[in-house]
């Protein structure tokens, strides 16, 4: 919506160094006028804890070391796109802090002119641990998967123990700093829709930011249409406890909705990627473990680029391939119910 009216003006794929005609790269500019300025990277398939909603109970076959992307193929993806205009990366998984070198990775994108912030994504298991050595690298921003307050719920979910060190690291990420931190739950019906209260109330005295996620379908995670408890109904119910809550203005691209509480420290932020799809301010891309791009979360369609760096492309080539999955970018992904039926990776091998 924010794209140039002119923009049909240009071959894309044509490199247009000339800031005063684009200042955004064409490559990473869809046909909508999108521009794709967030790339998320996923550093491992591998997870410590098997949740529920991201992977099947019996786990999923990991692709075979030699098929991942190396540390430096990785760096040197991530410099061509900060170099198109990415300003944001943010690691994923599986889980990222399990990657042995994400402290070296984190402290090589810092060093990327134009890259003003490096995220992560974390169950947090190791993140007390880990987290002195990752703020020494340069990390930005932190965000924390949690989907329960209490332990033997979130032990079900997670099909593991562990519950005690993500609230370390929740409180080890606070006390160094970081503000807000936020933590993402996936609100699923009979299971954790009782507890978006006790949700809200940590943002009374704690800097956080809980935002609550619409589930949604993903390969392997026996989603049904019963089990999603949709934003509006999410706000009723915190609402009926707190009517004075009030909505923040975010930011154009903002994939949460965001609201406060008057006198409370953090806030609370809504994703309803299902009920209210957020498709046409959508800035970003994805790279998997293995070297794919996909260009939507719920499409299926990816592009192998660590195919075309193996095979010995220079840099130009494998601008031209990213430029042209940008181009198929669609306007908006499918329906909930099409996305529901439609074969994807589970979540775990997207890096969601």
């Amino acid at each position: 919506s924010s794209g140039n009216p002119q923009l049909g003006l240009w071959t894309r794929g044509e490199t247009l160094k000339d800031d005063s005609i684009l200042p955004f790269s064409a490559f990473l500019t869809d046909n909508f006028g999108r521009r794709h300025n967030y790339l998320r990277i996923s550093l491992t398939e591998k997870c410590n804890l098997r949740c529920q909603y991201c992977m099947p109970e019996e786990g999923v076959k990991l692709t075979p070391r030699g098929q991942l992307l190396s540390t430096t193929e990785l760096l040197t993806l991530a410099r061509l796109f900060v170099r198109e205009g990415v300003d944001k990366i943010r690691l994923t998984g599986g889980e990222p802090l399990i990657r042995p070198d994400v402290v070296h990775i984190i402290a090589e994108l810092k060093k990327l002119e134009g890259l003003k912030t490096v995220a992560v994504t974390t169950n947090a298991i190791n993140l007390a641990r880990l987290l002195p050595k990752l703020k020494e690298a340069g990390l930005d921003l932190i965000n924390i998967s949690l989907d329960s307050l209490v332990p033997a719920k979130f032990e079900f979910i997670v099909r593991r123990k562990g519950f005690h060190k993500v609230m370390e690291g929740i409180d080890k990420a606070i006390e160094l700093g970081y503000n807000p931190v936020k933590i993402n739950c996936v609100v699923m019906r009979g299971f954790n829709e009782d507890e978006l209260l006790d949700f809200v109330a940590l943002t009374e005295n704690k800097p956080v930011e809980v935002r609550f996620i619409e589930y949604m379908p993903f390969d392997g995670n026996k989603w049904n249409f019963k089990k999603m408890v949709s934003y509006q109904e999410m706000l009723d119910g915190i609402r009926q406890r707190w009517p004075n809550m009030e909505k923040l203005e975010g930011a154009h691209m903002d994939t949460a909705k965001t609201f406060r509480i008057p006198n409370f420290k953090g806030q609370v932020g809504f994703i309803t990627s299902m009920s209210d799809h957020f498709c046409g301010s959508c800035n970003r891309l994805r790279i998997t473990a293995d070297g794919n791009l996909k260009v939507c979360l719920f499409g299926n369609s990816e592009v192998s680029l660590r195919d075309i760096m193996r095979s010995g492309a220079s840099d130009e080539e494998l601008l031209h391939i990213i430029g042209a999955a940008v181009g198929r970018k669609k306007k908006q992904h499918a329906g909930m119910f099409s996305i529901s039926q439609m074969k994807n990776r589970p979540m775990i091998l997207i890096g969601g």
